[in-house]
């Protein structure tokens, strides 16, 4: 009697479909090129290759697959981003819906997702984006991510959820009197909890991450929350991700008014 066959063909893994982060690198270069696209002999993609190639998204997928973001599919979505602009007048790349929702970002805030962009290379080329583990809310309830990106969320939680930070937050505010209250709604969880609550409370950056750039974060740089307003800060709503504690105090104030702003 013969053997039989046990042998099992795996499926080939496909290369996964490009994410926020990964186009707004690639949207970046086609903004920089004057809106043009760029071609695979083109040294600007064979460096966005090796960076998308790095980024730590989407399970270590660069070590399996050697054609995952090369420089042909890089070029390739280049095609897409310039083709779909609304002021192309030739025939256009088909694409995807988030290509074209990052184009209307871009041309509605070129500046601010040029920073953006800036903000993940530079996190890139520093090495700190590659050690930090993934973060809680770094993804919003419906799945989505923000405006600038899942790795400047996840860097920016990180930052705020950095215990060193918090402790010596807290303690400049003893040092100096002031009380361990929320900035937005002036919750204070040792008056409310007692010893419970006693040197509890969360901190929130004041400027967001692709603004204050990669640097050493400064005390002053922090504002206190309590958690729900914390929460209402990184909320992605109206197009933005992050809020300062005086813009969610617009918000409350808004809510008890009646008078929505447009």
């Amino acid at each position: 009697m013969g053997t039989a066959n046990t042998h099992t063909i795996l499926p080939m893994r496909r290369s996964p479909a490009w994410s926020r982060d990964e186009l707004v690198l690639a949207c970046a270069l086609v903004a920089r090129n004057g809106w043009r696209e760029l071609r695979e002999g083109d040294r600007a993609v064979q460096e966005l290759s090796d960076l998308l190639r790095s980024l730590p998204l989407h399970d270590g997928v660069a070590q399996e697959l050697p054609e995952y973001r090369s420089r042909g599919s890089v070029s390739r979505k280049t095609t897409d981003l310039a083709t779909n602009h609304p002021n192309f007048s030739g025939s256009r790349t088909k694409g995807g819906k988030l290509d074209l929702i990052v184009i209307d970002d871009f041309i509605n805030d070129e500046s601010g997702m040029l920073q953006n962009a800036q903000a993940i290379e530079d996190g890139i080329s520093s090495g700190a984006l590659i050690t930090i583990p993934e973060q809680p809310d770094e993804v919003a309830e419906d799945g989505t991510t923000a405006k600038e990106g899942r790795l400047l969320a996840r860097w920016a939680l990180s930052r705020e959820r950095d215990p060193k930070l918090r402790r010596r937050k807290i303690a400049q505010a003893r040092k100096l009197g002031l009380p361990l209250e929320c900035a937005v709604c002036a919750f204070h969880f040792g008056q409310t909890y007692g010893r419970l609550g006693e040197d509890f409370i969360e901190v929130h950056h004041v400027l967001p991450l692709h603004i204050s750039g990669p640097c050493e974060t400064k005390l002053s740089d922090l504002a206190f929350l309590c958690a729900n307003c914390h929460r209402m800060c990184h909320r992605s709503y109206r197009g933005a991700s992050w809020r300062t504690p005086a813009a969610v105090r617009a918000e409350i104030a808004e809510a008890i008014t009646g008078n929505p702003r447009s």
